[in-house]
C-alpha cells in the first residue's frame, strides 16, 4: 500500500506550498504536482498517478477543486479510484472514502449539486411557461423544440459555472456543434432577459 498526493495550481504564479505542506504532513509517499488549469484536458501528472495505482493505495488531495475540472469530472475520477479499490481523501473537505461516513459525505456533495442543477432547470422552465401564459414567449426562436429549450437551459447553466470548456459542454449535452451551442446560449440569454422584464 502506498499513499500518493496530488497537488495542482492553475497558473505558474500560484504557489504549491500550502498543498505540499499538508500532503507531506499527511504522510504521502510521493506527491504528483500539476501546473495546469482545471479546464485543461491535458493533465499528465494526474494521468500518471491514476495509471500507476494499485489495489489498497490511497490518493490524497488538499481540496476537492484541486482534482476535478467539474463535479462530474470529480465524481468520475473518484469512481475510477473505487473501481481500483483505491481510497480517496480530501484533507480540507474532511472526506475519506475508506470510511462509510466519508463515502456518504462525498456522494451527498454530488447529490446536492445535481439537485441544485435540476432546481435551476425546473425554475427556468416554469418561468417560460408563466411567460407564455401571459402572452410572452421569451424570444423563442421558430422551430426550437421543447427538448432543445431544455438543452439550452442546461447549456447556459454549465457555461455560467465556468468549469467546462465549450467543447466539453457540447460533449456532455450531446450538442453536435459549437454553432448549435451558441444558438442555445443566445436563446437562453434572451429568454432570461425577457423573464426579468415580466417579473
Amino acid at each position: 500500500m502506498a499513499i500518493f498526493g496530488y497537488a495542482r495550481v492553475s497558473t505558474l504564479d500560484q504557489k504549491l506550498d500550502a498543498q505540499n505542506d499538508a500532503l507531506k504532513k499527511y504522510g504521502c509517499d510521493k506527491i504528483f504536482v500539476e501546473k495546469a488549469s482545471g479546464k485543461n484536458l491535458e493533465r499528465p501528472q494526474l494521468t500518471k498517478l491514476l495509471e500507476g495505482l494499485r489495489e489498497k493505495d490511497i490518493v490524497v488531495i488538499y481540496k476537492l477543486d484541486r482534482l476535478g475540472r467539474s463535479l462530474k469530472d470529480l465524481i468520475e475520477i473518484v469512481n475510477l479510484l473505487a473501481s481500483k479499490n483505491v481510497d480517496f481523501i480530501s484533507i480540507s473537505d474532511g472526506i475519506d472514502t475508506s470510511t462509510a461516513i466519508g463515502k456518504l459525505m462525498f456522494h451527498l456533495v454530488g447529490a446536492f449539486a445535481e439537485f441544485e442543477r435540476n432546481l435551476i432547470s425546473e425554475r427556468t422552465i416554469a418561468g417560460l411557461a408563466s411567460a407564455r401564459a401571459r402572452g410572452r414567449i421569451g424570444g423563442k426562436p421558430k422551430g426550437m423544440s421543447v427538448e432543445s429549450q431544455k438543452k439550452a437551459i442546461r447549456a447556459k447553466a454549465l457555461y455560467d459555472e465556468k468549469q467546462l470548456l465549450v467543447e466539453e459542454i457540447c460533449k456532455v449535452l450531446e450538442i453536435k456543434s459549437k454553432t448549435t451551442f451558441y444558438k442555445y446560449l443566445k436563446f437562453e440569454t434572451a429568454r432570461l432577459e425577457e423573464l426579468k422584464k415580466i417579473t
